[in-house]
């Protein structure tokens, strides 16, 4: 009798300055680390990203959002089960959620 292979483990990447995020396999702690952890699975599949829009001080959300717009812009969305927006800013929140939306990813405001 043939043994299945073992499950992939899911990649569950997380970008916040603050929430420990314990389920994520990865985690950024701001935008700049979140281009880089995002680039670094370009050509994977991802499970789930979970994003913070407040990112402490000026930082924010906005250029990881930005890259993702424009590498659907450029017919290359990343590849991404679920996005969770997940932020105590519901402005902001809902900004993110409305333009990941308009390029097809599959996003929703969660809470943790």
């Amino acid at each position: 009798m043939k043994e299945e292979p073992p499950a992939p483990t899911p990649v569950i990447l997380g970008i916040d300055d603050l929430r420990p995020l314990p389920w994520t396999t990865r985690i950024a702690r701001s935008s700049g680390e979140g281009v880089k952890l995002l680039q670094e699975h370009r050509d994977s599949f991802i499970d789930e990203l979970w994003l913070d829009h407040d990112l402490g001080g000026d930082d924010s959300i906005l250029p990881v959002v930005t890259l993702m717009e424009e590498a659907a812009f450029n017919g290359r969305p990343f590849q991404i089960g679920t996005v969770f927006v997940h932020s105590a800013n519901p402005i902001g929140a809902e900004t993110v959620v409305r333009s990941l939306a308009r390029w097809d990813y599959q996003v929703r405001r969660a809470t943790v």
